[in-house]
């Protein structure tokens, strides 16, 4: 049974849409055409691959059972044709989390990683949708859960966070701060704390109750508002280069400290030539750097450390 790469990757597009119109859409071919492959791709198997129907689009148990080997079929394929051709096309990679400066991290690596074209990504939300559509190779952030079953991710580095504070905060002066001596203030986000899972887990887990936000306008427009209010703060990791904002200064926390975790996320079954090199830039560096490192006495992290430990047993084996 020989399988058409135009019909394998027209199911799989379809499968992450669960929409045929969306699916066509991203391929730039009509719905028409992709109806078209699928229903030829399904006569060749023998077996149905979608439920058709008034509650939209599923999986049928053999679709569940074909979508990770037929991501492996479109992975080999694109390798195939990047093979003969002659030329290794660069690594995708896009970013989220301006604010924390991510392209930090990536540019202390970039230059051992082999060629990568970096983008801007808006969101988690958002560049999960451009890995699984294969708008991109690889993204670099802060991961939390849910997170998509089709995507894995490694963790790279952990990151201390200082408070940010006016100078005119009753803590200012302080030379460090334990984070249970921030209840009181209020606890000042670049959105809606409720996208931001970091700065939300912080809160709950320390008491900060008192809680408010503004539009992402940038680093400097964000840090211009706590500045101006003897009663805000808000978190950022201890090494970001701040811009010269008058009234503002940074203050290391401790008892816990609390840890940023940046990771790297890729479409599973899906893992372009470029990503073993970016992991393994990203390996050498951490292990230069300390970039991993942790205790549970003294420093605190957002999601279980079992869960952080795990990580490191997979990356040792």
């Amino acid at each position: 049974m020989d399988l058409d790469v135009a019909q394998v990757r027209a199911f799989v597009r379809t499968a992450e849409e669960l929409h045929f119109g969306r699916a066509a859409g991203t391929l730039a071919i009509s719905q028409q055409a992709l109806s078209k492959r699928i229903a030829r791709l399904e006569s060749l198997l023998g077996v149905p691959l979608f439920q058709r129907g008034g509650s939209g689009v599923r999986l049928t148990e053999a679709g569940r059972r074909f979508l990770s080997p037929a991501r492996q079929v479109l992975a080999a394929a694109d390798a195939a044709v990047a093979a003969a051709v002659g030329k290794e096309r660069p690594l995708r990679v896009d970013v989220w989390g301006h604010l924390y400066a991510p392209m930090r991290t990536l540019a202390q690596v970039a230059g051992r990683a082999g060629e990568l074209v970096l983008g801007h990504g808006r969101d988690l939300p958002s560049v999960t949708d451009a890995l699984l559509h294969g708008d991109i190779d690889a993204a670099f952030g802060r991961v939390h859960p849910p997170l998509h079953p089709g995507l894995a991710h490694r963790l790279v580095r952990l990151e201390p966070v200082d408070a940010v504070l006016s100078t005119d905060h009753p803590l200012a002066a302080e030379p460090a701060l334990r984070p249970d001596q921030l209840r009181g203030s209020v606890l000042w986000a670049p959105g809606a704390l409720d996208r931001l899972d970091f700065l939300h887990q912080f809160a709950d887990r320390f008491g900060i109750h008192d809680r408010a936000g503004s539009l992402n306008l940038g680093l400097t427009h964000f840090l211009e508002e706590v500045a101006r209010d003897p009663h805000r703060f808000s978190l950022l990791p201890a090494d970001v280069p701040l811009p010269e904002v008058p009234g503002l200064r940074s203050v290391p926390l401790v008892d816990p400290t609390p840890l940023y975790a940046w990771s790297l996320l890729w479409r599973t079954g899906n893992e372009p030539p470029g990503l073993t090199g970016l992991t393994a830039a990203c390996a050498a560096e951490a292990g230069r750097s300390r970039w991993l490192e942790y205790d549970p006495a003294r420093d605190w992290l957002p999601e279980p450390p079992a869960h952080h430990a795990r990580q490191g047993d997979e990356r040792r084996r």
